[in-house]
């Protein structure tokens, strides 16, 4: 069982910077690929980036390359997503999510065990 809490959402202009930490309670932490996913309003929940246990790999939707970076600490339970350069379309409500040993190219929602609450992020003009 593995509980996430996710944090560092809020209101930035368009351009800015944010880092979306989340938490996992639990002592196998690094035996899970953790993946981050939004949801804007009246949309459905995509995909945004994962990383491996090791955090050797990584992987991301096509539309935050060059601006989102995903990295976690194992040893203080962890997975963060840099978000720069943020877009008003970036705009949603971000999901810290964990899969039991599997892909960091698992981009479906279903393929992940646990989810945090998630935390708003808007980007204004």
């Amino acid at each position: 069982q593995v509980q996430l809490v996710e944090s560092g959402g809020g209101l930035v202009q368009a351009g800015g910077s944010l880092r979306l930490s989340c938490a996992a309670s639990g002592r196998t932490f690094s035996s899970y690929v953790m993946g981050w996913f939004r949801q804007a309003p009246g949309k459905e929940r995509e995909f945004v980036a994962a990383i491996s246990w090791s955090g050797g790999s990584t992987y991301y939707e096509d539309s935050v390359k060059g601006r989102f970076t995903i990295s976690r600490d194992n040893a203080k339970n962890t997975v963060y997503l840099q978000m720069n350069s943020l877009k008003l379309e970036d705009t949603a409500v971000y999901y810290c999510a964990a899969d039991f040993r599997g892909s960091v190219y698992y981009r479906a929602a279903y393929e992940y065990d646990y989810w945090g609450q998630g935390t708003q992020v808007t980007v204004s003009s």
